[in-house]
């Protein structure tokens, strides 16, 4: 499964290099900043539940879109932020209950990520040079850089796939919103009392919403 994800990348890049090389127009480059909503999904278990918390993103991003036809790819290259916050159900959980109250706890992290996405962007006649609107699919990455809790440990690299859309303003100023289905299992292990008969799968679901500025 890990060299098939990494094939999948590998292809995706190839062909954005491809498309990069034979360009003459088209190939735009600028800074990205945003902000995520990150929640943990939690099936298998009865007594985990994730909720929302938000976090930032920041990075530089570069585009190629064929001329006439709109297709091409982006790949950007981010600093994240994601914060998460999930509760145990404590009367559920042998050893430690506490009078039917809820524990929680949060999850900080520190993240090197890579996303490449397939773009298709509309040119509509007449205002295209104004607004064009763009939707994109494609994996994205995240190496963990630092940051941990104090339940649970996560894996050092989240695999997710990201599916959006936006507007382009004025041919330079790009303001989107995606969601990243969490692929891989996110984390390496549970206390055994919460775990204990359950098969928990633990992945990292988020919004992203971001504003690029392209050259």
């Amino acid at each position: 499964m890990k060299k098939t994800k990494i094939s999948v990348l590998l292809l995706l890049l190839a062909l954005f290099a491809g498309f990069s090389a034979q360009a003459k127009t088209g190939f735009s480059i600028g800074p990205k900043v945003g902000m995520n909503v990150n929640k943990m999904s939690f099936s298998g278990s009865k007594v985990l539940d994730g909720h929302n918390r938000c976090g930032f993103t920041g990075g530089v991003t570069a585009e190629f879109i064929v001329p006439i036809i709109g297709v091409g790819a982006d790949l950007s290259v981010m600093y994240s932020h994601m914060k998460s916050y999930y509760t145990i159900t404590t009367t559920d959980v042998p050893g430690i209950q506490t009078g039917g109250t809820d524990l929680g706890y949060t999850v900080h992290g520190n993240f090197f990520e890579i996303p490449l996405h397939i773009k298709y962007k509309l040119g509509l006649p007449a205002i295209e040079s104004i607004i064009s609107p763009y939707i994109y699919t494609g994996p994205s990455v995240a190496f963990k850089i630092s940051g941990e809790d104090s339940y649970m440990g996560t894996k050092k690299t989240q695999w997710g796939w990201d599916l959006g859309l936006g507007i382009e303003l004025i041919r330079h100023l790009q303001i989107g919103a995606g969601y990243t289905f969490g692929i891989n299992k996110l984390v390496n292990n549970l206390y055994d009392d919460v775990n204990a008969g359950h098969d928990v799968k633990v992945k990292n679901n988020y919004w992203t919403i971001t504003a690029a500025w392209l050259f």
